[in-house]
């Protein structure tokens, strides 16, 4: 058998699995792309009367089904243009059937309740009891229905308006000449759930996952197994309470597609551009905002997100903690799930090297380390292929307002202690890297194994996961705050053997900014604190012409880095003979590039690096492979201890530095430093500038 047979193969048995177990709960994929095309119609309700029609593998039927989806919406469908000519038909005719969302509520005062149309533009439309009672999602912000409606302008009650109707609000309804006949939900109005968990025991997991992939219209067969997980990553979201992810990564993969097209349940914020009154509170009308409406709130073009109220970022941090903010007098809470998309200009190794993974943030939210420590999840959205028209399943998969629904009822449940039954979490987590992972496990169970059935090796490779994706986050924040986020060496303990088992994140095996191997002579790499304040790496690159003893500089800025590099040139005049003779200042021109490889600004702490890069060329001799210079001296020759030696070494390690030059003055700080970091290094003093420049070459 062919792979392409076997492929073949596997998709018949799901799909006989899907028609034995969810009959009426599937569709084609397909059908709801070319009828999405012709009809602006919600993809869940389009999906629901295409599942009513065209469930099965019969191109007639299919046929006759779309055919009938077509007649159904070209004669019931409201569109709100349309709206008074809707009304004046169901005048003139004295009964009309429409298709509409419809949203009910009790009238207290009237003991009754009455019906509100959205594309109609009518309420207070009495409706007989049982609708709410057997339907409660009408009550719970409403559900899409095909409605047979009545007309009657004069006093007596129609005939068509439900009994129920003729004692319970029989003034109410005389003054309404609207009256609901028959009501059918469109949409899946309840979600057995306990009928769902049994049937995926049908399925392995492969299966499943294939069955959710199309769910949401993408096709597995085109996808790596990793793509496929990281694409689950971006539905916890939806399965998981207050739940916080970022994903940014190149245009065309799809981001904010799931938020907007496939659940009914989460909206998208386009460009960023909110209020706290919008999102959280209300304070004037008293009303909740988004995060109390919906399940999930997501932000487009995550460069652009800007509140317009100067503690919105706060309430923000506030609400991403703890699911609650404080408003006026009162704490409110909320369950929604917060997502940040966004588009990545760079690539990620020049990102790496150059700054943060969260860099397209705006500068305010980006070296925020307080508000990025409440993402619990980073997922690296350039490992998701651009979309292709290959990508886009034609099979079958769940419909979509049973998927949402489905996976709305699970967000009830929790499997935040699953992983404690075979494991324990390593002892660099602390409590918010704690409930990150617990966060994702819970979320990926629910999702793959509703069932609560699953394997330790299943269980251990979701903990992996998770573990990279908080992992990916902490990685950055180290970054932006140095030795304050220096646990990122993540791990699991297996409780059975006690087994640790060490996550990385793949893209940190990218280049270093520092080079292994020699570098060209006059080359020099020093690690400072920059003119923003932030530890960075600055490469010196020099040249050396006959000449004059000019001494030429490039890519410096104020005045305090040009006296810095003055100060280096003038002390080497004065003691290049104690390093060597070969060394002249009279007869050769010297050149310095300076380069900020981080975009921190430059550093003025240039003396020593410059003295080093000079005698470098002079000699024509390399530094010493991997080396990073740390330290500066004064125009005297006296020593600068480093500020700050433990956040600097870590600066050193994630650029790629082994070696590290150090005055012996700091000597006295490294027991603040954690010994697993020092370990990384081989670690040289020297007691004067000539020492610092003799050892920098590995002369003896």
């Amino acid at each position: 058998m062919t792979e392409e047979d076997k492929t073949i193969s596997q998709r018949e048995v799901i799909r006989e699995k899907l028609r034995e177990h969810f009959d009426g709960k599937i569709v084609r994929k397909d059908l709801t792309k070319q009828m999405k095309d012709g009809y602006n119609v919600p993809v869940y309700v389009l999906e629901f009367l295409l599942g009513q029609y065209c469930s099965t593998d019969d191109e007639e039927i299919i046929h006759q089904g779309v055919a009938n989806v077509k007649r159904i919406l070209e004669d019931n469908f409201v569109r709100p243009d349309e709206a008074q000519k809707v009304l004046s038909l169901l005048r003139t005719r004295g009964s009309y059937t429409i298709i509409d969302k419809i949203t009910v509520q009790l009238n207290i005062r009237k003991d009754c309740y009455e019906a509100e149309f959205s594309n109609l533009g009518q309420k207070g439309i009495p409706i007989a009891d049982e609708y709410p009672e057997k339907y409660d999602r009408l009550l719970c912000g409403g559900i899409w229905c095909i409605v047979q409606m009545s007309y009657d302008s004069g006093d007596p009650i129609n005939d068509f308006i439900d009994p129920g109707l003729r004692e319970k609000g029989r003034q109410s309804t005389n003054q309404q000449p609207i009256g609901i006949m028959k009501l059918t939900p469109i949409q899946l109005p309840h979600v057995d759930i306990k009928e769902l968990k049994e049937a995926r025991k049908a399925f392995d997991k492969e299966e499943w996952m294939d069955v959710l992939l199309r769910s949401i219209g993408m096709e597995p067969d085109e996808l790596s197994y990793r793509e496929k997980w990281l694409l689950l990553t971006r539905m916890i979201p939806l399965v998981e309470n207050n739940f916080n992810l970022c994903e940014l990564g190149p245009r065309s993969t799809g981001k904010s597609y799931l938020y907007k097209e496939i659940s009914p349940n989460s909206i998208l914020v386009s460009g960023g551009q909110t209020t706290v009154a919008n999102l959280f509170y209300n304070m004037a009308r008293r009303t909740i905002g988004l995060v109390g409406l919906w399940d999930c709130v997501a932000f487009d073009e995550v460069a652009g997100i800007n509140f317009k109220d100067k503690d919105g970022v706060q309430i923000m941090k506030d609400y991403m903690a703890s699911g609650s903010f404080v408003r006026g007098k009162e704490e409110k809470a909320a369950s929604a799930s917060m997502v940040f998309v966004g588009n990545i200009n760079q690539s990620v190794d020049v990102l790496l090297k150059t700054s943060s993974l969260f860099d397209p943030f705006p500068p305010e939210l980006g070296t925020d380390t307080a508000f990025l420590d409440r993402m619990h999840c980073y997922l690296p959205g350039w490992e998701v292929p651009k979309f292709y028209t290959r990508h886009f399943t034609d099979d079958y998969g769940f419909i979509t307002d049973y998927l949402a629904e489905y996976i709305r009822e699970l967000r009830k449940e929790s499997y935040a202690n699953a992983l404690d039954e075979y494991f324990r979490l390593g002892r660099n987590l602390n409590q918010r890297d704690t409930i990150a992972v617990r966060r994702m496990v819970s979320g990926y169970i629910k999702l793959l194994y509703p069932d609560g059935v699953y394997t330790k090796d299943q269980l251990r490779e979701i903990l992996v996961l998770s573990l990279e994706m908080r992992r990916r986050v902490k990685e950055q924040l180290k970054k932006l705050g140095g030795m304050e986020f220096y646990d990122v060496n993540f791990s699991f303990i297996d409780t059975e053997n006690m087994e640790e088992t060490y996550v990385s994140v793949p893209e940190q095996g990218g280049g270093k900014l520092i080079p292994e191997g020699l570098c060209n002579p006059g080359n020099v790499y020093t690690v400072s604190h920059g003119k923003s304040g932030m530890i960075g790496v600055f490469r010196l690159e020099s040249q050396m012409l006959p000449g004059t003893g000019k001494f030429q500089r490039t890519g410096l800025g104020d005045t305090r880095t040009r006296e810095a590099t003055d100060t280096a040139f003038n002390y080497l005049k004065a003691n290049s003979n104690r390093i060597s003779g070969s060394i002249s200042t009279t007869t050769k021109d010297y050149m310095i590039g300076y380069h900020d490889l981080q975009g921190i600004g430059m550093t003025d702490k240039l003396t020593l690096p410059t003295v080093i890069a000079l005698c470098s060329i002079a000699l024509n001799k390399p530094t010493v492979s991997s080396l990073a210079v740390l330290g500066e001296i004064t125009i005297s020759g006296t020593l600068v201890k480093v500020n700050e030696l433990a956040n600097c070494l870590q600066v050193c390690l994630d650029s790629g530095a082994k070696k590290v030059l150090l005055p012996i003055s700091s000597a006295v700080d490294l027991g603040s430093v954690p010994p697993e970091l020092v370990g990384h290094f081989n670690i040289i003093f020297y007691q004067t500038p000539e020492d610092a420049v003799i050892k920098a070459l590995g002369a003896d």
